[in-house]
């Protein structure tokens, strides 16, 4: 880069106070988070993310510096957005995967729900855990499980979410059979994951084995609420 092109003292100043002013907002997110997938936390992440990058860059360009921070990502794994500058439609696409980690709270609590329901599918379908599973996300919204997975037996893995432009919206019923087919990296807007491998573990936050230290008690279950 020649010395014209460089940035001035002034702009990286500027960067880093920005750097600043975003770990602020990030901070201030996370602590008023109104659960583990609030959407304000991830725009202060991705806020954080994009200001710490130019920063990285101005300081290199100027002073042939780096830091030693590493914010992880995922766009560098995404091809340049190739869709519409201004989409006239979206499609959301979410992927959440969990673990059976419970299997005897998992077949409780879908037990309880046939029992409240007169017209449920019978107690040999409640008995089994892919019937269990059935039972599960045929009476709970996707985002009810995530936020009561524990309550539910199951445990959190991985998840992404991920946001396509369309020129058009789908005709009805166009992509029923093979939903996922038009998940074309070229045409993310904007993306959003969460995975442990994201996690700054500390040493209060965990028992020895790795398990979070607060532990549901059978007894602990929670009543359904009356109107399920």
């Amino acid at each position: 880069m020649s010395d014209a092109a460089q940035p001035t003292a002034a702009e990286v100043r500027a960067a880093a106070e920005a750097v600043k002013t975003a770990l602020d907002r990030h901070l201030a997110a996370v602590e008023r988070r109104s659960g583990e997938d609030d959407p304000a936390v991830y725009e202060a992440f991705n806020e954080l993310a994009a200001a710490a990058e130019v920063y990285d860059e101005l300081l290199y360009d100027r002073y042939d510096e780096v830091t030693p921070f590493e914010i992880p990502g995922t766009e560098d794994s995404l091809p340049p957005y190739e869709g519409p500058e201004e989409p006239n439609a979206l499609s959301v696409l979410i992927r959440r995967d969990y673990a059976v980690a419970e299997p005897q709270r998992l077949l409780a609590q879908a037990q309880r729900i046939e029992a409240a329901d007169d017209e449920g599918v019978g107690a040999e379908v409640a008995a089994t855990v892919h019937g269990a599973l059935g039972i599960l996300f045929g009476e709970f919204e996707p985002d009810e499980i995530a936020s009561r997975h524990k309550e539910f037996g199951l445990e959190e893995g991985d998840s992404t979410l991920w946001v396509l432009a369309a020129e058009e919206p789908a005709e009805p019923g166009e992509w029923l059979e093979t939903p996922f087919d038009q998940a074309d990296p070229g045409r993310v807007v904007c993306r959003f994951d969460v995975s442990a491998v994201f996690d700054d573990l500390e040493d209060g936050d965990e028992g020895d084995d790795g398990e979070d230290l607060v532990d549901i008690e059978d007894e602990d279950l929670e009543p359904l609420d009356a109107d399920r």
